[in-house]
């Protein structure tokens, strides 16, 4: 072999090496429909993690009918598939039961959780000039609860539970109307599910004097879901925490991806979470404590920078 085909094999050789060691991971990132907030976290959560990564990660968002569908997806995707959903319905997959009774399937064990986002949060918003200060208050009152959210499924939950059944008048006004509804005295109150600061409870707050109902220990139980503290301040003119239920959701990938990618993945959100939060409100409320909220295993990626940032951790999610 001549000098000058040796010097021109040494360049291929360099080049393709510098071209490995360059390469981009790519994650997909199945997350919900292009109106929910959560597509707009999940478009966050791909922006952070290429600037974090210096462009080595690049996460591409696809849209999403909803969660069953993301953690349906978990049994049939390869590579590095990221998905969001609530813990429970992660749950209800490895058991084959209710909405996955007849769609089991053995990889739905294979599923990993890599770190909590922000909680779907109730917000029962009321006019302060309506005169309620707690549910028994609604009673006779005007109520939006909307239709088909979980939102609205869940507050009229609520309703029932808390003995308001047909006590309530519920307005025929679709959610997207619940704050001029609420200005011209349409509604005595709305119920919104989504992560906190909810800009619809923002705006309603800042056009017009109203309340955030919190609920008690009594009433939390009854729901059977997971409290959360919506901070002091978080809305105008709230003077006090609001105690309320959430409905957690979590990031998850499955065991097909490798540990140092979910480690990079996990590290470069945590790291960029504060600079979210300067964007968008809702990541402030993202803390360590929400991992107790994963039921299932963490993925061994994740698990080593949890460990190495001293994360409370349970053993189930080893």
């Amino acid at each position: 072999m001549t000098i000058f085909k040796k010097m021109a094999l040494a360049g291929v050789i360099a080049v393709t090496a510098s071209s490995v060691a360059h390469a981009e991971t790519r994650v997909t990132f199945k997350s919900a429909k292009t109106t929910s907030s959560y597509y707009q976290m999940a478009v966050q959560i791909s922006e952070a993690i290429k600037s974090g990564s210096k462009g080595d990660v690049i996460v591409t968002v696809e849209e999403s009918q909803g969660s069953v569908q993301n953690v349906l997806g978990a049994a049939t995707r390869a590579g590095n598939y990221v998905f969001t959903t609530p813990p429970v319905l992660v749950k209800l997959a490895v058991a084959g039961k209710a909405m996955f009774k007849n769609k089991a399937n053995p990889k739905f064990g294979d599923i990993r959780a890599l770190f909590p986002i922000p909680s779907l949060t109730m917000h029962f918003v009321v006019r302060t000039d309506a005169g309620i200060n707690n549910f028994a208050g609604l009673e006779g009152k005007t109520i939006l609860l909307g239709k088909g959210s979980f939102g609205a499924k869940e507050g009229a939950k609520y309703l029932k539970l808390f003995g308001l059944e047909g006590k309530v008048t519920l307005a025929n006004v679709e959610l997207s109307n619940a704050v001029p509804a609420l200005k011209n005295g349409q509604i005595d109150g709305f119920v919104t599910a989504g992560s906190y600061p909810a800009p619809n409870v923002i705006e309603a707050a800042a056009g017009t004097g109203v309340k955030v109902l919190s609920l008690s220990d009594d009433q939390i139980a009854k729901t059977k879901r997971t409290r959360l503290t919506i901070p002091v301040g978080t809305y105008a003119g709230q003077d006090g925490d609001i105690t309320t239920t959430s409905l957690p959701v979590v990031a998850y990938t499955t065991t097909n991806m490798d540990d140092a990618t979910a480690y990079q993945l996990t590290k470069t959100y945590w790291d960029q979470k504060g600079a979210m939060g300067k964007g968008a409100a809702w990541w402030n409320g993202v803390t360590f404590d929400m991992l107790k909220n994963v039921t299932g295993p963490i993925h061994p990626g994740a698990l080593k920078y949890y460990a190495e940032m001293g994360a409370p951790l349970a053993a189930h999610h080893k």
